[in-house]
C-alpha cells in the first residue's frame, strides 16, 4: 500500500511535468537544465543523505554482501537480456537495444527516489551500492551491445572517465563516510538534505516532459514492446524477488533489490542508442511505455511479493 501510495505521487508530479511541456512552460532546453541538475546535483545528494551523520547499523561484513548481491543482480538481468532477445525473435537491428534496455533501469530518476520515501536512508546506504556495477557496466558492456553492428571499434569508444562519474563518487564517499563514521558539520547535512528533497519531483517532471512528446496510441499499439514491457516489468522481478526472498535478508535489503529489478527502462539507454548507433526511437518508446506501466507494475510485483 506504501508504494501504491508513493508511485501515485510519482505519477502527479510526472503528470505536471507532462502538462508544462504541452503548455511550453518546459521546452528543449530547460528539460536539459532539469535533467543535468538531478544527474549531477540532486541524485548524488541522495546518495550522502543516506550516510551523513548516520548511526552505524549496519555492520561491514552485511555491506560487502550486498556489493556481492548486487553483483548478483546484474549477471542475472545480463543472462535474462540474452533469453529475451531469443523469445522475441528480434531482428538484428534491434537485438541490442533490447538487452540495453533489460538490464539497465531508471535507478537514478526512479528508484532512488522510491527507496528513500518507501524503506527509509538505510536502504539508499544498499543502493549505493548498484550504481557502482551500474556504471562500470553500462559504459563498457551497454556500449558494446548497442554498437555490435558498427563498423568502428567499440573499444575506441568506450568513455572510461565516464565510469567514474558524480553518481559513482558520492557512492564512494557515501560508503567511506559510514562506514569510518565522520561527523559533519550540521548546516552542510541539512544543505544536503534539501538539496536531495529535489530528486524526486524535478526527475519525474523530467520524465512526464518527455512522454509528452509521445503518442502514447503509437506506444500501446507496438505488440513486441509491450511483451517486452510485461517480462521487465512483472515476470524479471518476480523471478528474481523468488530468488532473493530464500536469502534470508533484512526487509530494507529486500526492498532495495525489488525496485532495482522493477524499475523501468533507464533513459540512458535512449542516450546510448542516440550515440552509439542503436535504435534511438525504438529505445525511447521503450523508456516512455516502460515508465508509463511502471506506475501500476511496481505496486503489482510489491503486493505479489508481499513487499
Amino acid at each position: 500500500m506504501i508504494v501504491l501510495k508513493q508511485m501515485l505521487i510519482l505519477f502527479l508530479i510526472m503528470l505536471v511535468g507532462f502538462i508544462c511541456r504541452k503548455k511550453s512552460i518546459i521546452n528543449n532546453e530547460g528539460s536539459k537544465v532539469l535533467s543535468s541538475i538531478v544527474v549531477n546535483v540532486a541524485n548524488p545528494a541522495l546518495i550522502l543523505s543516506a550516510s551523513i551523520n548516520k548511526e552505524s547499523v549496519v555492520k561491514g561484513n552485511e555491506l560487502l554482501f550486498v556489493a556481492f548481491l548486487s553483483i548478483g543482480v546484474y549477471v542475472f538481468m545480463l543472462i535474462m537480456a540474452q533469453i529475451i532477445v531469443l523469445l522475441l525473435k528480434t531482428s538484428t537491428k534491434e537485438t541490442g537495444t533490447y538487452k540495453v534496455m533489460t538490464v539497465f533501469s531508471n535507478i537514478g530518476f526512479i528508484g532512488l527516489p522510491l527507496i528513500s520515501a518507501v524503506y527509509g536512508s538505510d536502504a539508499l546506504l544498499y543502493a549505493s551500492f548498484f550504481l557502482i556495477p551500474y556504471n562500470v557496466l553500462i559504459y563498457t558492456w551497454g556500449i558494446h551491445a548497442m554498437s555490435k553492428n558498427n563498423e568502428v571499434s567499440v573499444s575506441n569508444k568506450i568513455a572510461w572517465n565516464k565510469i567514474f562519474n558524480v553518481g559513482v563518487i558520492a557512492c564512494a564517499i557515501t560508503i567511506v563516510l559510514y562506514l569510518s563514521q565522520i561527523r559533519v558539520p550540521a548546516f552542510i547535512e541539512s544543505t544536503v538534505t534539501s538539496i536531495s528533497n529535489l530528486t524526486a519531483p524535478l526527475s519525474m517532471m523530467v520524465i512526464g516532459d518527455s512522454i509528452a512528446l509521445m503518442d502514447i496510441k503509437k506506444l500501446i499499439a507496438d505488440k513486441k514492446l509491450m511483451i517486452f514491457s510485461f517480462i521487465k516489468l512483472i515476470i524479471l522481478p518476480i523471478v528474481g524477488m523468488l530468488v532473493i526472498k530464500t536469502m534470508n535478508l533484512s526487509f530494507e535489503m529486500m526492498g532495495v533489490c525489488l525496485v532495482m529489478l522493477a524499475t523501468p527502462v533507464g533513459s540512458m539507454t535512449a542516450m546510448l542508442a542516440q550515440q552509439f548507433d542503436g535504435d534511438y526511437e525504438f529505445a525511447s518508446k521503450g523508456v516512455a511505455l516502460t515508465t508509463l506501466l511502471s506506475v501500476a507494475t511496481i505496486p503489482i510485483v510489491s503486493m505479489i511479493m508481499g513487499m
